[in-house]
């Protein structure tokens, strides 16, 4: 991470001049490289094409970020996590998050993301009791952390715990995982996958689900998800006897470290510009945002993960903040897990949109779960 220059830069401007005026300056250029191509704002265009407002279904996903403390520092990574951040969901966070899980009874998955998450003290906590729920529980695992010291017995945690493993893999080039993620990692990462196989995970019928996730390179849009599936599966077992059970294709958002990167190389409008023309209305009935809830580490409700890095909370101007700190907010109508008594009140409400969502809906579109359409 130290040698990376891209990152170094992303890293300094940081430092400098603090999240939210960089996320603010990531908005403006995007605004500004669709008014480069005379394009409409995300809402503009819905509205424009004759398609209804998204609004929020019944709360069936919880996603939790919880925490930006990675071991890894990947040039695409949206949220910018590295070694280097601190920020990490507290106890009181997570077991208020459990609390309104139990209260929602439509929520069937709980995702935890982050950085990487099982470096977080709430991550076996939040684990354990999703499961005492009856909910599947999702990791989104680095793979790497899965030889990080301290993590002995990671694996047969979730083997144990039958956590379904989303694991992040790009490509099954070296050169091109090491490119995006760091030098080692796809060793490192091949490494975790085959711990995770010799636990049954991935293997048919072992009731241990291992999923891949794969985004783009550079500026283009992923290739068709089973076809690149099957290449997947034929690479990595004649390499390596690796087995899996999905793939799952992922465009690269417009935020954070992958728009800076865009920004350096004066590609942020052409990318903007392929993501609209390639706007697709079947992609919409599947956006994760309408029947996801997500929470950052500090417990600030949002309508996506994507929403929750660019600091645009879920909106509630409808009602007063029942007891959270209004300093902690990131725009005004937001609100914390403790100003909510369960994940229905969102049910109908509008989703935020911006700019960014012009990602999910490009081409086979792109959610969590891969490909919506």
């Amino acid at each position: 991470m130290e040698e990376d220059a891209e990152h170094m830069m992303t890293a300094e401007n940081l430092r400098k001049l603090g999240q939210e005026a960089l996320t603010r300056e990531e908005r403006i250029r995007r605004r500004r490289a669709l008014d480069q191509f005379g394009l409409p704002t995300f809402a503009e265009f819905l509205e424009q094409a004759n398609q209804p407002k998204l609004s929020k279904k019944p709360i069936t996903i919880l996603q939790m970020n919880i925490g930006l403390y990675c071991n890894q520092a990947c040039n695409h990574c949206h949220v910018e996590s590295s070694p280097k951040r601190t920020e990490m969901m507290s106890e009181q966070v997570a077991k208020r998050c459990m609390e309104l899980m139990e209260r929602t009874p439509s929520i069937q998955t709980v995702d935890i993301t982050g950085g990487a998450p099982e470096l977080n003290a709430q991550f076996k906590y939040l684990v354990t009791e999703g499961r005492r729920q009856g909910k599947e529980v999702i990791d989104r695992c680095n793979l790497t952390v899965l030889s990080e010291p301290g993590q002995e017995g990671l694996a047969e945690f979730l083997a144990a715990n039958q956590v379904r493993v989303v694991a992040s893999l790009p490509c099954y080039s070296e050169k091109n995982v090491d490119t995006q993620r760091g030098k080692g990692v796809f060793a490192k990462s091949i490494q975790g996958l085959l711990q995770l196989n010799q636990l049954g995970y991935g293997v048919e019928g072992s009731g241990l689900t291992l999923d891949l996730i794969y985004n783009p390179l550079g500026p283009f849009l992923p290739p068709e998800q089973s076809a690149l599936e099957v290449k997947y599966r034929q690479q990595l077992a004649d390499d390596f006897g690796i087995q899996f059970s999905n793939l799952f294709t992922l465009s690269n958002m417009p935020i954070k470290r992958f728009a800076d990167f865009l920004h350096r190389r004066g590609e942020l409008a052409q990318y903007m510009d392929l993501l609209v023309r390639n706007f697709n209305a079947s992609t919409l009935t599947g956006l994760m945002c309408v029947d996801l809830v997500s929470i950052g580490h500090d417990g600030i409700v949002y309508d996506c993960d994507f929403n929750q890095q660019l600091a645009i909370p879920t909106p509630f101007q409808d009602a007063p903040l029942a007891g959270g700190d209004p300093g902690n907010l990131k725009l005004k109508g937001g609100k914390t897990v403790f100003d909510v008594e369960g994940f229905a009140e969102l049910v109908g409400r509008d989703v935020a949109v911006d700019n960014h969502c012009f990602g999910c809906t490009a081409g086979n579109g792109s959610s969590c779960q891969g490909a919506t359409v």
